[in-house]
């Protein structure tokens, strides 16, 4: 039984240690592109902007959360299409899951409800779109690929309105 035991540990361990090398040689092969953590964060990021989105649209208690969570998924979405349509250009393969901290967001946020909700959901948005906002800045400004720093100059204007809309739903939601 022990040996069965460690046998089954050495085969699970290995398993893992290969798919972490597996990981590790598709992360390689994407990160050719020069701007390839900007695709990946801004992909990640759109996917979670969307997924909470809908959370809120659907969950939030205060009508201006509502209205902030379905603009979410609208902008956001478009902007995924455009953000996948430029890596299809530039042979760059996106990642198709949200980030584990975007994940653990998700499962705190779904655990919420009423204003409590409202406000983890406003105050977190409002951390990410400042995020969101350097970041795009940073590309636009010194992204090696011109398409890709296009892509981020265009987009920001959309990302600084979420800002300033999240700014002000929460303070119909009293969170300073």
């Amino acid at each position: 039984m022990k040996k069965r035991f460690i046998t089954g540990a050495v085969t699970l361990t290995t398993s893992m240690l290969l798919g972490i090398g597996s990981v590790g040689a598709a992360d390689k092969v994407k990160s050719d592109h020069p701007d390839w953590k900007f695709f990946k964060k801004a992909a990640q990021g759109g996917m979670a902007e969307v997924t909470l989105g809908q959370m809120a649209a659907n969950k939030a208690e205060s009508e201006a959360v509502k209205s902030f969570g379905q603009q979410m998924v609208t902008d956001h979405g478009k902007a995924n299409q455009e953000l996948k349509d430029l890596a299809a250009a530039e042979s760059v393969t996106l990642p198709t899951e949200m980030s584990v901290e975007a994940k653990a967001l998700q499962e705190k946020l779904s655990g919420l409800s009423g204003i409590e909700f409202d406000k983890a959901y406003m105050e977190e948005m409002l951390k990410d779109h400042k995020k969101d906002i350097s970041a795009f800045q940073k590309e636009a400004q010194q992204g090696k690929d011109p398409e890709v720093k296009n892509w981020a100059e265009k987009t920001l204007p959309t990302l600084q309105e979420h800002y300033t809309l999240a700014q002000t739903t929460n303070s119909k939601i009293g969170v300073k």
